[in-house]
């Protein structure tokens, strides 16, 4: 068995344990990444909401004083 052959029989499956490794942990950043940029995009959706549950209060504390006012 020639010397080439023999240190690719050994290779081969070491990089391909490494490899799936890597890609495994490739895969884990992705999804760390995702994750927080969906933690981003709730946040920001949360603060909107809030915003435009204190206008919409400000707006009907008026309303209640108009209406008081006709009484």
């Amino acid at each position: 068995m020639s010397e080439h052959l023999y240190i690719l029989t050994i290779c081969l499956p070491l990089g391909t344990v490494l490899l799936i490794f890597g890609l495994r942990y490739l895969a884990a950043v992705q999804q760390a990444k995702a994750r927080l940029a969906g933690d981003q995009a709730y946040r920001e959706i949360s603060e909107q909401t809030l915003t435009v549950l204190v206008e919409v209060r400000a707006r009907l504390d008026g309303i209640e004083k108009i209406l008081k006012a006709v009484e």
